[in-house]
């Protein structure tokens, strides 16, 4: 039987359109990666003060999240509107600073207007332009152009491809720059201390694990019955089993305890010695909380033996201690 067609909503088919019409924007970028987009991040690279984002109405709001990406990845900037500049706020822009102007038409007032006094201090200026040959265009030390063929917008009025096109090129500026700084994982995270990427990147095994008299442990030659009553005592659902020297050999969780029963064996003769396994699972105490996570979940436990550089035991991690610690 022939498949059913039906009429296309007209929600989607405005989607699709816009979707398209943006994608092909975007796709022309790649070409436009050339030495004025080098000069202008060694520009960034090189400034002693900080990185000024500028820009109006929908390209202020761009420019807003550009500068926050530029600030956490590295690169110390913040956003300032260019008519609160033309009325004392450029006042916090500096000779060492430099400023990254976005406007589509390049010729906006507001940011046209700072020209004269950002020429007087000395201060680069780098352009994202629709129009190289606009105001803003001619008077850069470095123009990268940001022009699109169209708008998504049938009216050709709502900045949309524009928009997406000055993102695009404002986070491949910020790559581009935490690349060349070197920029880590540990200085991602000094960035986000309040968010779960900080936690995820900034708390260790160390700072989570119960360590000391918290630790349940009991000899190799312990009854079965006094190793439950550690159990009970610590609250972990399992022990650390140690030799005569106090080496770590093995654990005992509440999961041999059913395997033990199951086997019908008689839990009040038992020892420890004669059901234990010398396999376990342990971590680092240095190491990420976030691969503490991964190694729980892989290996389907809930509690982890935490050990230092010389390999002995210094605590245990549970996925509880984690999740309270929002890692997970």
């Amino acid at each position: 039987m022939p498949k059913k067609s039906f009429p296309q909503s007209p929600f989607i088919k405005s989607a699709i359109r816009t979707i398209e019409i943006e994608n092909r924007a975007t796709s022309l970028l790649a070409d436009r990666i050339d030495s004025t987009f080098v000069t202008a991040c060694q520009m960034m690279l090189d400034t002693k003060g900080r990185v000024i984002v500028t820009g109006m109405g929908k390209s202020g709001h761009i420019g807003n999240k550009i500068a926050a990406t530029f600030a956490s990845t590295g690169t110390p900037s913040y956003f300032v509107h260019p008519a609160e500049a033309s009325h004392g706020d450029i006042g916090m822009i500096t000779g060492d600073d430099i400023v990254l102007a976005l406007s589509n038409s390049g010729n906006t007032a507001e940011i046209t207007t700072l020209l004269p006094v950002l020429k007087r201090k000395g201060i680069k200026l780098i352009t994202l332009t629709g129009n190289k040959s606009s105001q803003l265009a001619l008077a850069a030390d470095a123009n990268i152009d940001a022009s699109v063929n169209e708008e998504a917008c049938p009216l050709g009025l709502a900045p949309t491809s524009s928009t997406t096109v000055t993102l695009i090129l404002g986070d491949a500026l910020a790559m581009a720059l935490l690349e060349a700084r070197g920029f880590t994982r540990d200085d991602f995270a000094m960035s986000h201390p309040g968010g779960s990427l900080g936690r995820r990147l900034l708390v260790k095994v160390k700072d989570v694990m119960h360590s000391g008299t918290e630790i349940p442990s009991v000899r190799l030659d312990s009854s079965l019955s006094a190793a439950l009553a550690v159990m009970s005592e610590k609250g972990f659902g399992m022990t650390t089993v140690v030799d005569e020297n106090s080496d770590l050999v093995g654990v005992f969780t509440d999961g041999d305890l059913r395997r033990t029963i199951d086997a019908g064996k008689n839990i009040q003769q038992l020892k420890i010695s004669e059901i234990i396994l010398p396999s376990y699972k342990s971590i680092s105490e240095n190491v990420l909380a976030a691969e503490a996570v991964k190694l729980m979940e892989e290996s389907n436990i809930y509690v982890l033996i935490v050990k230092n550089k010389a390999g002995e035991v210094v605590g245990l991690v549970k996925m509880h201690d984690l999740l309270k610690a929002k890692v997970v």
